[in-house]
């Protein structure tokens, strides 16, 4: 399964306790019909107001170059946001970022981090994901991977 298709992670959200108001669903139905704009003007606000599947989503958006100008950079920025906030997908989402090199510079620690964060929470892809970085790996970044991801949890996800 790839975490970048926003309908599972649409869905999902909707379904783990992010706020899921009238405005976010009207973001999700729009975006389900291919009207980037309004599901742009929908979550746009609510990533503003620190919902994090909505941060998300504007980074999927932002990634695929959905309603907005592709932008790789912008598109980590958001996804940083919602993965700081602990969301599994965006940490997912950032892993892959880092692993592939896309809106910041390819680092193997850090998309193992990112991964490994999201294998916590039950992401069997991350896990998946985080498997396969670690065989590009020296044992000892796979270490300092893993002491990055246990002081990130320390920290709440803030500033990793």
């Amino acid at each position: 399964m790839n975490h970048l298709f926003i309908l599972p992670v649409l869905f999902l959200t909707l379904l783990v306790g992010n706020p899921a108001s009238a405005d976010y669903q009207k973001g999700f139905y729009a975006y389900e019909r291919g009207d980037y704009a309004t599901a742009l003007r929908e979550f746009r606000p609510l990533a503003e107001q620190e919902n994090a599947g909505a941060q998300n989503n504007l980074g999927v958006m932002y990634e695929k170059g959905q309603g907005v100008s592709q932008n790789d950079k912008t598109a980590v920025k958001w996804y940083r946001f919602a993965a700081e906030q602990g969301f599994a997908i965006a940490q997912y989402n950032l892993g892959l970022m880092y692993h592939k090199g896309q809106g910041v510079t390819q680092d193997y620690v850090r998309a193992h981090m990112w991964y490994n964060l999201a294998t916590s929470q039950g992401d069997k892809d991350a896990t998946e994901n985080r498997d396969i970085v670690a065989k590009k790996m020296t044992p000892a970044d796979v270490s300092k991977a893993k002491d990055l991801a246990r002081e990130c949890v320390k920290k709440n996800y803030k500033g990793c």
